[in-house]
């Protein structure tokens, strides 16, 4: 027995070989190039925790933090002929659909879900950019009259989040008749006289944005989103002029009228809801309206103090209401 061989050396090889290690564990931020660790990354709404740059979150995600304890419910869209011009490129459209479908593991580019969002209900949608762009077909239209459908069925607002490249070529004419269509989706809401808020994410373009992500009743954009029908590129090879800095950016925009916020993901929700509530004529959201959590029962007040104990005032950690005045 050579122990060299058969001990030492691959004693050896095992310290100094290359580890394995999965690719989805760490991700790169577009922005700054720092690495970042997926549970933190995910902790953070997607939001680079350096330079706060807003990565893509998928519809799920978004759902499960922008609904009360991550609850909600989908809602059926009819599903679209598959194949309709027998399109094919590289790929045939049905293959193109079967990848994305694997990768993604959703059905198709839009998630409509109803639920309640700070204890307001309401339908929401959103596009899922890792799906073949966010492209709007047949289905995305049908996805929107659908959630629109629901909102006026329950008398909700609707809540959608913009995230696309545009029309879905391998669809043709058809996929650009998705804008009319989705148009008179949101006219159903006006003349329901319900809220129709959209959040333009990164990037909202082309079709997408020359129809119902630029409809709502209040848009919200977050930072540093591309928001435009032709892209910066092509707007300079067509002029052949260099375009001013942070053009077609949220921020631009909302300097330029175009929007009426900016703001930050981790801030949304809480905006949201104010909003809704106010359109909807609802009183003011009711913040910490339970016992905070962690706080031990026996430090609650007893229901047999004095109404006048200044100890039944609140629980530890809230404000104290005013005392009310003796007659």
């Amino acid at each position: 027995m050579n122990w060299i061989t058969n001990y030492v050396r691959p004693r050896i090889n095992s310290l100094f070989s290359r580890r394995e290690v999965p690719e989805n564990l760490w991700t790169k931020c577009p922005e700054c190039g720092t690495m970042l660790f997926h549970r933190e990354l995910a902790d953070n709404l997607n939001v680079c925790t350096n330079c706060d740059h807003h990565l893509a979150i998928t519809p799920r995600a978004r759902f499960t933090a922008l609904f009360d304890g991550g609850v909600f419910t989908e809602v059926k869209v009819p599903e679209p002929v598959a194949d309709p011009l027998g399109f094919k490129d590289q790929k045939k459209y049905p293959d193109r659909m079967k990848s994305a479908q694997k990768s993604t593991g959703e059905r198709e580019a839009m998630l409509v879900a109803e639920g309640e969002m700070g204890r307001t209900p309401i339908v929401a949608a959103a596009q899922d950019f890792s799906f073949m762009a966010g492209s709007m077909g047949m289905y995305v239209g049908n996805a929107i009259v659908a959630a629109a459908e629901r909102a006026v069925k329950l008398k909700r607002p609707l809540v959608l989040f913009s995230a696309a490249g545009g029309a879905r070529m391998q669809e043709g004419i058809l996929s650009l008749m998705q804008m009319p269509r989705t148009t008179v989706a949101v006219q159903m809401l006006r003349e329901a006289r319900l809220p129709y808020v959209v959040v333009l994410t990164h990037p909202t373009t082309g079709g997408v944005t020359a129809s119902y992500a630029m409809l709502g009743d209040v848009q919200i954009a977050e930072p540093n989103a591309l928001i435009c029908f032709a892209g910066p590129r092509v707007i300079e090879q067509t002029i052949r002029e260099k375009l001013p800095e942070g053009f077609q950016r949220a921020e631009y925009l909302l300097e330029h009228g175009m929007l009426d916020r900016v703001t930050h993901r981790k801030k949304l929700r809480e905006e949201l809801v104010t909003i809704l509530r106010m359109l909807t004529r609802q009183s003011a959201p009711i913040v910490a309206d339970l016992p905070a959590p962690g706080v031990i029962p026996s430090a609650l007040p007893d229901a047999d103090a004095a109404p006048d104990d200044d100890a039944s005032a609140a629980t530890e950690g809230a404000t104290p209401a005013p005392a009310a005045a003796k007659a």
